[in-house]
């Protein structure tokens, strides 16, 4: 592995921020299944191994449910927002 070089222009951020996409990397640990294909193969049967190779543990990867910001708290939210805009608008006319 080789190491970056880095100037002594740059500062100890620049350092970190150098450092960001090794510890990015070592924290990502998704197994990549190879798939073999043949020379000879065609997009029809590329597509037939890859269908194959397919399991229901990769499926579960995509319809897992995540939790997300509550919908109640959303539209508090842009109320809010809506609210702080019209008395900004209003003030503004009043001048």
């Amino acid at each position: 592995m080789m190491k970056r070089k880095i100037s002594p222009l740059q500062t100890s951020d620049a350092k970190r921020k150098a450092a960001v996409p090794k510890l990015a990397a070592k924290e990502k640990k998704i197994p990549i299944r190879i798939l073999r294909i043949n020379k000879g193969d065609d997009l029809k049967t590329i597509y037939a191994k890859v269908r194959r190779a397919f399991t229901a543990a990769d499926l579960q990867k995509y319809t897992e449910i995540e939790e997300g910001i509550p919908f109640d708290q959303i539209i508090a939210e842009c109320e809010r927002i809506q609210r702080e805009w019209t008395k900004k608008r209003k003030n503004q006319h009043k001048r």
